[in-house]
């Protein structure tokens, strides 16, 4: 049985206001290898046969999508490419005289899916709610400006700035912390940069910040 969790949500407004939205708490993620598996148990596909067509579905998305088009897969959804500037590329303004981006400046940064009507009405038929707990936001001490300031401290004392670091200094949640890294990172002018991918990303000074 699926169980759902009560989230408090930022005051935008500064209305003093606690507000709250419902999210699907999640039990843990399925692989590929699992997903396979389940899928198989229903008959008329063999392993070898679900893993191929898997793969050629996403060799045809990413092929479809790279030329342009959007996919719509009826009883699953669409699905559309997103374009954003590759690192270090600043945005240009619509008017001025700004340096004008050309291709080589853009790069696909992301994949926007809207989920078939269909596929909403399925997952809602096989979800059984109980409630599981409430969750409210943890407030960090300090303001954006002081929590920028002790993790250009501390990167400049280690050499560089892990995420659960960045929790420890500024006692945000790790979700909100991450999101606010994603977009002082985007900033030049932060003076913070990233380094490596996945579970050795760490964040660093910027070359040229002073």
């Amino acid at each position: 049985m699926a169980k759902y969790i009560k989230q408090e949500i930022v005051d935008l407004r500064g209305e003093g206001q606690t507000k709250a939205y419902y999210r699907m708490k999640t039990i843990r993620n399925i692989g590929m290898e699992e997903f396979v598996e389940i899928m198989t148990r229903r008959g008329g596909l063999t392993r070898g046969t679900a893993i191929s067509a898997l793969m050629h579905a996403t060799e045809t998305l990413g092929e479809l999508m790279g030329m342009g088009y959007t996919v719509s897969i009826d009883g699953l959804g669409t699905f559309k490419a997103t374009l954003g500037l590759r690192r270090f590329k600043e945005m240009d303004s619509i008017d001025g005289d700004d340096p004008k981006r050309n291709a080589q400046s853009l790069c696909v940064d992301g994949v926007n899916f809207k989920a078939d009507k269909e596929l909403v009405k399925q997952v809602d038929r096989h979800c059984k709610l109980e409630r599981s707990h409430t969750s409210r936001l943890r407030k960090s001490p300090y303001t954006r400006e002081e929590r920028l300031a002790r993790a250009l401290a501390f990167i400049g004392e280690q050499g560089f700035m892990r995420l659960k670091d960045y929790v420890q200094l500024t006692g945000l949640s790790r979700s909100t912390a991450c999101r606010e890294l994603q977009e002082l990172c985007k900033d030049p002018s932060s003076g913070i940069d990233t380094s490596g991918r996945g579970a050795h990303k760490v964040y660093v000074k910027r070359e040229g910040g002073g």
